[in-house]
């Protein structure tokens, strides 16, 4: 864990070394995904990412965001692959 934050600090990356039950506000997600906190809010809304009301105001747990994240990522490669994919049986590479 530390050569990879050591990693990425040498490559000019950030690092944040967060606890995994820790609870986000909706604008700190929002920046962590690179999106708008209106976007946000509407993953929330459609039950993409899970959280709570504190009040009226939302939160979400790191541990679930990092899982939209993976899941997100995921979905992203299979789409990449599947045009690659597309891509060789067209002909096009």
């Amino acid at each position: 864990m530390f050569a990879s934050m050591l990693a990425a600090l040498a490559n000019g990356q950030g690092v944040q070394v967060m606890p995994v039950d820790a609870e986000l506000t909706t604008q700190q997600a929002a920046d962590m995904l690179n999106v708008s906190r209106p976007y946000l809010i509407g993953l929330l809304e459609s039950g993409e990412i899970p959280f709570r009301l504190v009040g009226r105001h939302r939160r979400i747990r790191f541990a679930d965001l990092h899982q939209y994240i993976r899941e997100d990522d995921s979905a992203r490669k299979g789409a990449a692959d599947d045009l690659m994919e597309l891509d060789q049986e067209l002909g096009l590479l």
